[in-house]
């Protein structure tokens, strides 16, 4: 009996895989705590506060991701926000309001908005499931919403074995 040789029919098979880790922001992330601007971590004082935006190392942000928060449960006005922004801006590459969490969401749908979906017109699509980053689960939903339009199939998974999630009817 002769061996056959083997073949790749993953490879063979025009299947496009997407990976949303591939996605994931290169640069660190970075916190900026308004707690520690706070008097008795209750109270901003505007002018302390401007006096210590203004003491603050801020190219430690350079080329980071700044998330700004507060960690106690004071009411921060708006403007706080404005001056830390103001500041960090020449050094942050981007600086969001809240948790890495909230941040990351954010930063998926930014990302899976600008995807040209014409790539993908009538193409068989696998948005591949595990992931070395914290990938949210509003990201694949983001993506599926965005190509399902578009794709001829849609499923999760792995290419050797994949949950299929969309099916585009024949006419």
């Amino acid at each position: 009996m002769i061996a056959q040789p083997l073949v790749n029919r993953i490879a063979k098979s025009n299947v496009i895989t997407i990976k949303l880790e591939a996605f994931f922001p290169a640069e660190p992330i970075a916190t900026f705590d308004l707690k520690d601007y706070l008097f008795m971590e209750l109270i901003l004082k505007e002018k302390d506060f401007r006096a210590a935006l203004k003491e603050h190392d801020w190219a430690q942000y350079e080329g980071k991701n700044l998330l700004v928060y507060c960690s106690t449960d004071a009411i921060i006005p708006f403007w706080a926000y404005m001056l830390v922004a103001t500041h960090a801006n020449p050094y942050a590459k981007e600086i969001f309001q809240g948790s890495a969490e909230e941040f990351y969401k954010s930063y998926f749908e930014k990302v899976i908005s600008s995807i040209e979906v014409s790539d993908y017109e009538d193409q068989r699509v696998i948005i591949k499931g595990c992931s070395d980053h914290p990938v949210p689960a509003s990201a694949y939903l983001a993506l599926s919403n965005r190509l399902r339009p578009y794709v001829k199939s849609l499923m999760y998974g792995e290419a050797c074995s994949t949950v299929p999630i969309y099916k585009k009817p024949r006419k």
